[in-house]
């Protein structure tokens, strides 16, 4: 791939250790703790003497306020406001344990490339005493999602009224420091913000990518590096499409052969895998850490050949099928005649529901192309009432429109026109949508026609084609409120490394979730790309694989930042 970066496969974890101040006086904090009564000696004075110099001749910060993806609702800039970090800032939040998580997340991402110990506590009323507060306050009125960030020369500020909001303003924070902040080991910086105030909450509640598991399959460390391209864009769902013809990725312990026969095989005849359950826990928890709820998938009546090789019992004659490593669709399914089949789908079902805190479960729908008529949506509608019988809400396929209606039901839509009656005809009668248009949104759509992965029956999809579109009036006679939001898939029957996955994913992604998050005013292609260019050399410093899209301005040249020992105090002021 001579377009892409190479990654070095896994997100480099920080092994700084927790601050402690109890094991370094020296370095403990000062703030809201009383003076000494002594006269400072003058190696203070003179550190304190050398950082007010530096602050006076340090250049302006190296981001604009404007450089973020998404844009936000309002951005205020104060030039006379930059602020600089410095060694011995301390992030302080609210005391409660989701804001003190959120605080510990923030000194997480910005301990490994300044080197600084960054240590983390909580009070009733946070002040940031040049560090970075993070500040509840619930009267705050900015949603549930939204945030304020103020950037003062006496430091900064995150206000919401949720940690959900203050996990978002911590993932603005970091865009708005330089690239090198993406550095695993310490590098020299100027660490610079842009003064001013970003008042922002998204646009859609519901802003997602997809990631299909089941045609190859991903290891739990792979998900878990998908899961924080999501989170620094702000989307809040990952559906992970769990069960296909190639394999079945989910544990189910009431039918082992799931996993024991039918995970073993996958596109090309590669060896497969799954997810037990104590996998799949974890990538929820490591999801829900990052305000991202998992939506699991598992495909029905259709695209069920694994299944039915396990258990022969489900299929219409009852007969095994030959495992099928290849990538067409509908020609299976399970029978929709025989109770045993729904037995199965209540006890999977039930099991995948018990593992999973988020209200989705998605049932799939499509391409059952040899269940037709009224068997499809009796099946459908018997389905949709086990998902409900669970106390979950159902996703499927927008395939899944002319069945009964079911309240909260939720379809996501695929198709590659604005054109469909059947749809609008679903919403009327009580339906959402999830918008996942294939010809714009269809991440495993080629770039252009040499893209060396990838398909091209949706069309090419470049960034500006997955930008410019708008979710609130795609679909003609489905009005804006009945969209739940946007998300970006990714099948993989081309896929096979973690490689591959960043390589369409981004820079792509950022532009699905800039139409999830951002007000439609902002929308402006010339805008987004010299924004989206800044976002380069921070995926080349993290060592992550993205396409160089010519249609983006990218700089010329990266930055390499120079490595330094983490004891190696920053002193860079030009």
């Amino acid at each position: 791939m001579t377009d892409a970066n190479t990654p070095p496969g896994v997100a480099a974890v920080s092994t700084i250790p927790a601050f402690d101040p109890a094991a370094d006086p020296v370095a403990a904090p000062t703030a809201g703790v009383p003076l000494p009564a002594r006269e400072p000696d003058a190696a203070t004075l003179a550190r304190a003497a050398e950082r007010t110099a530096a602050e006076l001749l340090a250049p302006p910060a190296p981001q604009r306020l404007t450089d973020v993806v998404p844009a936000p609702q309002q951005v205020r800039p104060d030039p006379t406001e930059d602020w600089v970090l410095p060694a011995e800032a301390v992030i302080v939040a609210s005391a409660d344990p989701a804001a003190l998580a959120v605080a510990t997340h923030l000194a997480e991402l910005l301990r490994p490339a300044t080197g600084y110990p960054l240590p983390v506590t909580d009070t009733a009323t946070p002040d940031p005493a040049d560090g970075i507060a993070l500040v509840l306050d619930e009267t705050a009125d900015l949603g549930a999602e939204g945030y304020r960030l103020d950037i003062k020369t006496n430091g900064v500020r995150v206000t919401a009224g949720t940690a959900t909001g203050l996990f978002y303003g911590v993932q603005t924070l970091r865009q708005l420091l330089p690239p090198a902040i993406e550095s695993p080991t310490p590098v020299t910086a100027h660490w610079a913000l842009p003064g001013g105030t970003i008042t922002d909450a998204p646009r859609f509640p519901y802003r997602g990518a997809m990631l299909d598991v089941a045609r190859h399959f991903f290891a739990v460390e792979d998900v878990l590096r998908v899961i924080e391209h999501l989170a620094r864009y702000k989307l809040n769902h990952l559906h992970l499409h769990l069960t296909d013809d190639q394999g079945w990725r989910i544990a189910v312990d009431s039918w082992p052969k799931l996993t024991g026969v039918g995970a073993t095989t996958e596109v090309g005849g590669g060896p497969g895998g799954h997810y037990t359950k104590a996998d799949y826990r974890r990538i929820v928890s490591y999801a829900a850490a990052r305000h991202i709820t998992v939506v699991p998938e598992i495909d029905l009546p259709g695209h069920t050949n694994s299944a039915l090789v396990a258990y022969p019992e489900l299929a219409p004659d009852k007969i095994a099928p030959p495992p099928y490593t290849g990538t067409e669709v509908g020609f299976s399914y399970v029978d929709p005649a025989d109770e045993r089949t729904y037995d199965f789908i209540a006890d999977v079902l039930g099991e995948v529901a018990a593992l999973t805190p988020g209200p989705w479960l998605h049932i799939g729908g499509d391409e059952a192309f040899k269940v037709k008529g009224e068997v499809y949506t009796g099946f459908v509608e018997r389905a949709q009432r086990i998902v409900a019988g669970l106390g979950k809400t159902v996703v499927g396929w927008h395939q899944l429109a002319p069945a009964g209606h079911l309240d909260g039901r939720v379809l996501q839509w695929w198709g590659t026109n604005g054109e469909d009656p059947t749809t609008a005809d679903a919403v009327r009668r009580g339906a959402r949508l999830i918008l996942s248009p294939g010809n714009h949104a269809y991440l495993d759509m080629k770039y252009a026609p040499d893209t060396p992965i990838g398909h091209d029956w949706a069309g090419l999809i470049d960034v500006r084609k997955a930008y410019d579109w708008d979710p609130g009036t795609h679909l003609t006679d489905v009005p804006t409120e009945a969209v739940l939001g946007v998300e970006a898939p990714l099948w993989t029957e081309s896929v096979t490394s973690l490689a591959d996955i960043e390589l369409l994913l981004l820079p792509r992604l950022p532009a699905i979730a800039e139409l999830g998050w951002s007000p439609r005013d902002t929308h402006d292609w010339n805008g987004f790309r010299d924004r989206l260019a800044t976002h380069g050399p921070r995926w080349a410093t993290a060592g992550t694989t993205f396409h160089r899209a010519p249609e983006i301005p990218w700089p010329a040249t990266p930055t390499i930042p120079e490595q330094r020992h983490p004891n190696q105090a920053d002193t860079t002021t030009s």
